[in-house]
């Protein structure tokens, strides 16, 4: 029968050299059958391990141990980094019982650890802490509470740091602003003292209490703030600050962007982008490309001089839904589109016949397209022949050479599709409130390009629409 204390070093050895073998050749004992057992009674659960040679409730070890055993405990596992497990089984007693040892120091200092018949009874009331000069044994005991109290505070700041101001994990504190230190101050100070949270977060005193100032005073944008919301709501969540911005200056309120911007990242109003892989009509090589006329030079000087088109997927769950439209380089009006439920030649046919209907007879835009098929059926070609317009096509595989055209699907599918759940939507209602997008798109939706007017309202302006 081996002792409690040759058991426990046995497995010492066996943890630091993971070799059964080699424990026994250091140690000179036991057997390799006796010490697999020891290594899985080890790592059972409690309650079906073996009972161990030393008992816990004898005169050597008793149930509740002295106040010095628990406080070096406390010390090895929290202050010099001992394992747990290993000073658990040292000592003779559970883990269980180390963590609950700490949590009644934290508490109430030594008073927690000690035994109720030990203690006064004029001490005994909840939340009394001893002063040290009566209850810490020694010095080290005083320093490893001061430690320990520390460590808290930094687990209580970080914490407030996630829930109170949603930063990140990860987030160096010293990086927050004056405002957000007095803040998680103001939520810990009824548990630690101000000196100690300002030393902690580094924040000066007196820039502590103009931060107290400034947060109980009303919020002078409050009226701003709510205007903000409702336009931002308004627009489907679509506009960032710049246009939100503009919006404004056109209500004659002339504020900042910067405050603007501010208000907007303190309610979270942010325009959700997501990537999503394109839809590729490629298909070879049907018939012979032409050159690329624009050459990545998307400029206008005028309407209908220079156009582009592309074929764009959204796909919800009922189904697939694909989009051909026309756009104008001069000021990204959308000409004219197409919704179908299919990329066939008849959806960007149908679409080329109703933008050559728009044209007069001296207009002859430059068409561009990738090198789709669509556009090099016969039937898109003898439209274009006929209408006397001018083909032009990017080169294989080269999306920069349309990047106009692949911009307005962004702002379309970042704006209207995606971040939405589209679950129980009918593919006839999404093309309607596809169809309503691309109206408001039009007529309502305001352009820095185009000093914050839409594509309509910038035509109004120059006479060019009526």
């Amino acid at each position: 029968m081996y002792s409690y204390e040759k058991k426990s070093i046995a497995l010492k050895v066996f943890h630091q050299t993971n070799s059964v073998s080699e424990t026994i050749r250091i140690l000179g004992y036991p057997t390799r059958r006796q010490l697999y057992s020891w290594i899985d009674d080890e790592n059972l659960p409690s309650k079906e391990r073996k009972p161990l040679p030393r008992i816990a409730n004898s005169p050597e070890h008793p149930r509740n141990p002295p106040l010095d055993v628990k406080l070096d405990a406390i010390k090895r596992c929290f202050e010099h980094g001992e394992s747990i497990k290993y000073v658990s089984e040292d000592i003779g007693y559970s883990r269980a019982s180390i963590y609950q040892w700490r949590k009644q120091y934290l508490k109430k200092g030594t008073l927690g650890l000690m035994n109720r018949k030990n203690i006064p009874s004029g001490e005994l009331k909840e939340g009394y802490r001893q002063s040290d000069s009566t209850t810490e044994s020694s010095p080290e005991v005083a320093e490893l509470k001061a430690q320990m109290l520390e460590m808290q505070m930094e687990i209580d700041i970080l914490k407030e740091t996630i829930n109170v101001l949603k930063k990140d994990p990860g987030i160096d504190q010293t990086s927050l602003r004056n405002k957000e230190k007095a803040v998680i101050i103001d939520v810990l100070k009824a548990k630690y003292s101000l000196p100690c949270l300002l030393e902690k977060l580094n924040i000066s005193k007196s820039s502590y209490y103009y931060q107290e100032k400034v947060l109980s005073q009303p919020d002078k944008y409050l009226s701003l703030r709510i205007h903000i919301k409702e336009l931002f709501a308004e627009n489907k969540n679509r506009y960032g600050y710049r246009r939100i911005h503009a919006l404004l200056k056109r209500e004659g309120i002339t504020i900042s962007e910067k405050i603007i911007r501010r208000i907007m990242k303190e309610e979270n109003l942010s325009v959700k982008v997501k990537k999503a892989a394109k839809y590729n009509s490629y298909a070879g090589e049907v018939s012979p490309a032409v050159p690329n006329e624009i050459n990545r030079n998307f400029f206008a000087e005028k309407p209908n001089i220079k156009w582009l088109t592309d074929i764009t997927e959204f796909a919800i769950p009922a189904g697939k839904v694909y989009l051909s439209p026309i756009v104008d380089c001069f000021d990204g009006l959308l000409v004219t589109w197409e919704i179908g439920i299919s990329p066939d030649a008849a959806l960007v046919n149908t679409m080329l016949d109703d933008a050559i209907n728009q044209l007069s007879s001296e207009e002859k835009p430059i068409i561009h397209s990738d090198r789709g098929v669509h556009y090099r059926w016969p039937g898109w070609i003898e439209r274009m022949d006929k209408a006397g317009l001018t083909r032009s096509m990017s080169k294989k595989g080269c999306s920069p050479d349309n990047s106009a055209c692949e911009g307005v699907f962004g702002r379309i599918k970042n704006e209207m599709f995606y971040n939405t759940d589209w679950t129980g939507v009918s593919i006839p209602d999404f093309i309607e409130i596809l169809n309503n997008y691309l109206v408001w798109y039009n007529e309502l939706r305001i352009k820095k390009s185009l000093g914050y007017m839409s594509p309509m309202e910038y035509r109004r302006s120059l006479r060019l629409a009526a």
